[in-house]
């Protein structure tokens, strides 16, 4: 048992990443200290005020300015604003006694060793022994950071590498030293994953640790192949973006984020660090980013890098680098067959086979990227890691890559791109031979369920450590764990008597199928197991319900079949709701419209913490009409706990500006904020404990006896008093020029669903008199021009229609 646990922590340095490891904390509900440099000089402002340089207003300017950017980053460093007051700032020369009261002191200086040791020496006179001390270097050997500390200091420190924004991407690096305690190991492994929903990687202390040694390689390879083979910056990112499976950043967006200047300092620092690495040469960046650094085009905080955003009289356009003449110019939109064909492929090895295949440039690049890349992974095994497992990971969760090198050998065939590579003269990597010597033909494999992966000193599978909370969702085709299918949803035994209703249609969108399957999933659960979790895999819960199916029965007019539709699936969720088993929904990502009105009809909500979840209906020019206005209406009638229409109607207007601004959550915290999750739906940091969490509540509620409530038919709504208000509001939002009139038209129709209509005043109605309601106003909105115009223009162009 670990005496280790961590009540407060405490950051040095407030710039880019810690600054946002102290909002990361926050998240995690954690206090800490913000600490940075005090100014050396007045800057202008601080000059007209007369301050003098020992002010604590100027000696706490750095770490002030650097917490304020952290709070007005896009995306969002905290989950909600409240959550800033758990960070306190302060300066190194004033404050250090502070850490007194911390038990984590993360580093996040400058990466320079000298400064790094400097500052830890006067923690050492501060901190509590036993605390755990931490760096966040990216490439500084941790052993060396430590060296010639005390005992205690080398015992309770280690490398902490977090990405960043740390709290978006999930790769946390474990770093630890030979004198560092091996329960001090395992303990932040865990509180990295469980409290700051991290995946944690144990990394040998080697330069750069395991994620930025191969996705710098695989930047800088990009960048020569790019010359060798004639290509621009918009072709490569068209080629090494989400079609490859990564991020829509993809090689040159994504160095203008990180920066040219912190690119070049860790490419020179791996080709000076790596003497006996045979591929170092990699690492030696092509002269015109030297040329670019100089000219000051650094990327987006420079304003201009591979990309340039310039405003013109029709809005901003955005122009890429031209290489050949070192200007600007707008990009070209290219045309790429391969990726064209790709995209039609059925999954990541069909895939990525095309993309490498054939003579074409862009096929002959890819092959090229790819295969060094996952060939360099490959040799880096055991140098950077024992395991090809933490390899994968670490690509994944730090490079937010769809595949790892190793199954990426995988999918594109492990012999066959071995063989592929003696036929190019180009050496296979001994981690290669040795699976393939075996006769087995992958790094991975699935038996009886359970996963297995190849370990290089054993050369044999042996199967992969159960992580605490994981639970995976199986596969629809595993027949043993298939209870029921159909095209778009499955209902999977996931074990304890708990069966799981998941999606499996692109972006898990609702359609006939899925809506079909709830009714039977229901049924199914009743007569058979304890209860059942809704919870999809994938990026997203839910995107939403199929626009085209919606859209094309609106523009040919088969308003019965769209009416049977919108009943079925009002039905499916209040089957949900008031089956005789419990129900827990886990949703995470996108959980928008259709999605979101899954969630609401849950008994109870187990979410992870980055939970983006809305009824963004009004956006094409609809309303919700699943249940997900009954069900609002129905919380804000409780919480008024009366009649009285002066504790109702602010309730509604809540909801009414939520729903009628199309509002989506900024993460689950939000949602509890704005009332789409109760107070009591637990939120997990570690969005991959879902399953396993909600199968615990099913189980919990079952144990204590769970029976649904009776059918609610003495609903409170506003009537005709209520309708009024919102209609003004309507009104003076159109003649403020915040809505158009046509938001106006479906706002009104919002209006009489959440109010209940024609009422003279407070009446109380049944959930049925409310679905009737939402389902009306759908289809009379289905039938307008604007509407279908707003279905179309999203689907055609991927952002709504303002008509």
């Amino acid at each position: 048992m670990s005496n280790y646990q961590i009540r407060r922590a405490a950051v040095l340095g407030a710039g880019t990443m810690g600054s946002r490891l102290a909002a990361h904390l926050a998240n995690a509900g954690i206090p800490s200290i913000l600490l940075d440099i005090s100014p050396k000089q007045l800057n202008e402002e601080e000059q007209r005020k007369g301050l003098p340089l020992e002010s604590p207003e100027v000696r706490n300017r750095i770490v002030r300015d650097g917490w304020k950017a952290a709070l007005s980053s896009k995306p969002a460093a905290l989950f909600a604003p409240n959550l800033a007051s758990m960070v306190t700032t302060g300066n190194f020369d004033d404050n250090l006694p502070l850490l007194e009261q911390a038990d984590w002191i993360i580093e996040a200086v400058t990466e320079r060793l000298d400064i790094k040791r400097r500052l830890l020496e006067q923690v050492e006179r501060h901190r509590r022994p036993g605390a755990i001390v931490s760096s966040n270097t990216s490439g500084i050997p941790i052993h060396s950071i430590a060296e010639g500390f005390p005992e205690d200091f080398r015992r309770n420190f280690l490398g902490t590498h977090f990405f960043n924004p740390p709290r978006y991407l999930k790769l946390l690096e474990i770093i630890p030293t030979p004198d560092t305690d091996p329960a001090l190991v395992d303990f932040m492994t865990r509180f990295g994953e469980d409290r700051l929903g991290k995946g944690a990687v144990l990394c040998k202390d080697t330069p750069n640790f395991i994620a930025n040694r191969i996705g710098i390689y695989g930047v800088c390879l990009a960048l020569h192949l790019m010359l060798e083979m004639g290509l621009n910056a918009e072709e490569v990112d068209a080629l090494t973006g989400p079609v490859l499976g990564r991020p829509k950043s993809a090689t040159f967006r994504t160095i203008d984020v990180v920066g040219l200047d912190t690119l070049a300092l860790v490419a020179r620092h791996l080709e000076s660090a790596l003497p006996e690495d045979r591929d170092r040469g990699a690492f030696a960046l092509p002269p015109f980013v030297a040329a670019m650094i100089e000219k000051g085009r650094l990327g987006e905080k420079a304003g201009q890098g591979f990309y340039k955003r310039v405003k013109g009289g029709g809005g901003s356009e955005i122009l890429f680098l031209d290489l050949a003449t070192m200007d600007y110019r707008p990009l070209g939109r290219p045309q790429l067959k391969v990726v064209d064909k790709a995209a039609r492929a059925k999954d990541w090895p069909q895939k990525l086979r095309v993309l490498t295949s054939g003579s074409a440039i862009e096929s002959v690049f890819l092959w090229r990227l790819l295969s060094s890349t996952i060939s360099y992974a490959a040799a880096r095994v055991p140098e950077i890691s024992d395991d090809i497992l933490s390899v994968d990971r670490a690509m994944k969760w730090g490079f937010a890559h769809q595949l790892g090198p190793f199954e990426t050998w995988d999918a594109l065939g492990v012999a066959k791109t071995a063989e592929r590579l003696r036929s190019e003269g180009r050496a296979v990597p001994g981690i290669v031979e040795d699976l393939l010597s075996t006769g087995r033909k992958s790094f991975y494999k699935t038996r009886a369920g359970r996963s297995y992966c190849f370990a290089p000193e054993k050369k044999t599978h042996v199967r992969e450590e159960e992580r605490p909370g994981w639970l995976v969702l199986p596969s629809p085709k595993d027949r043993k764990k298939l209870i029921l299918g159909n095209k778009s949803a499955s209902l999977l035994d996931i074990g304890e008597g708990v069966a799981c209703l998941a999606f499996h249609t692109k972006m898990n969108t609702i359609d006939a199928g899925i809506i079909e399957m709830a009714h039977s999933a229901t049924l199914e659960v009743e007569n058979n197991w304890e209860g059942m979790v809704v919870a999809n895999q994938g990026e997203n819960f839910s995107a939403g319900a199929n626009l085209v199916m919606v859209l094309g029965a609106a523009k040919e007019g088969r308003w019965e079949e769209l009416d049977g539709v919108i009943r079925t699936f009002q039905e499916a969720n209040m089957r949900l709701r008031y089956c005789s088993r419990p129900v827990v929904v886990a949703p995470h990502g996108l959980t928008l419209g259709g999605g979101c009105e899954i969630a609401l009809h849950g008994d109870r909500v187990v979410a992870a913490a980055e939970l983006y979840i809305g009824l963004v209906e009004v956006g094409v020019g609809l309303i919700p009409a699943a249940g997900g206005c009954k069900e609002l209406v129905l919380r804000a009638a409780d919480a008024a706990g009366s009649d009285s229409d002066m504790a109702l109607m602010p309730r509604i207007q809540k909801i009414f500006e939520m729903v009628g601004l199309a509002k989506v959550s900024t993460s689950a915290l939000e949602a509890k904020n704005i009332g789409l999750l109760r107070p009591s739906d637990p939120l997990l940091m570690n969005g991959d404990h879902r399953l396993a969490a909600a199968r615990d509540q099913v189980l919990s509620l079952a144990r204590a006896g769970y029976v649904p409530g009776p059918r609610r038919t003495e609903i409170p709504v506003l009537g005709r008093p209520g309708l009024a208000t919102l209609k003004l509001g309507l009104h003076m939002m159109h003649r403020s020029g915040f809505i158009s009139e046509y938001d106006k038209v479906v706002g009104t129709h919002l209006s009489n669903v959440l109010t209940g209509g024609a009422f003279l005043g407070v009446t109380r109605v049944s959930e049925q008199y409310l679905l009737d309601l939402e389902r009306e106003a759908f289809l009379a909105l289905c039938g307008q021009e604007k509407t279908r115009e707003r279905m179309e223009h999203l689907l055609v162009h991927g952002k709504p229609l303002r008509n």
